[in-house]
């Protein structure tokens, strides 16, 4: 394959999985955090990696753009934030609980948490959907649909038919921007989507 083709090929498979997204489980996370917003209540995002950067830039577009200059406001809070809690964690107690730990510590029942994982199989993020349930937290993972158990532990898969990572972080960016600027560009509420119930026993 030439360098032009695998280029064309690359950003042709962009649409493509887009596409495929299911726009009714999208609608249902936009209505969780509108209700998380109106209830007072936090959304919680975490993710390794480029993960953690996109979970970050989902914080700062609920924290800043769908909230400055709004009546209603987000609280939201990226678990990666805090190197110097994250490296406690992982130093003392092993990297799975980085976001587990402070998760027991800051969240409340009825707050929202976002979890992106390519793999689906990373075990801090595993463990902080756990820690979720345990509270009573909804949960939220931007994953693939092809691989991982994180799939199948959360209450809403948001889903990106690919194993490629690149591809994958590429629709989870896009896929925060569905989630967030409904509210940026006030949008108005629709009919709400039944909740799905999904939690790991």
């Amino acid at each position: 394959m030439t360098l032009r083709a695998y280029l064309d090929d690359y950003v042709d498979s962009i649409p493509n999985l887009i596409q495929r997204l299911d726009l009714d489980l999208v609608e249902q996370a936009v209505t969780w955090l509108r209700e998380a917003r109106d209830e007072g209540r936090t959304v919680f995002a975490a993710g390794n990696g480029g993960s953690s950067t996109i979970a970050s830039n989902l914080v700062v577009d609920l924290v800043k753009s769908a909230s400055y200059g709004k009546a209603k406001r987000f609280r939201a809070q990226h678990l990666g934030d805090s190197i110097s809690t994250l490296t406690a964690y992982a130093n003392d107690e092993g990297y799975a609980s980085i976001f587990a730990e402070p998760l027991r510590g800051f969240a409340q029942r009825g707050d929202v948490l976002v979890v992106i994982s390519g793999s689906g199989d990373s075990p801090n993020v595993l463990e902080a959907v756990r820690a979720a349930h345990d509270m009573g937290c909804r949960t939220i993972a931007l994953t693939s649909g092809l691989q991982g158990q994180l799939r199948s532990m959360v209450q809403l898969p948001l889903l990106v038919p690919s194993k490629h990572m690149g591809r994958l972080e590429d629709c989870f960016f896009l896929l925060t921007h569905t989630l967030t600027y409904p509210f940026i560009e006030d949008v108005a509420d629709t009919a709400q989507v039944p909740a799905l119930v999904n939690v790991e026993s």
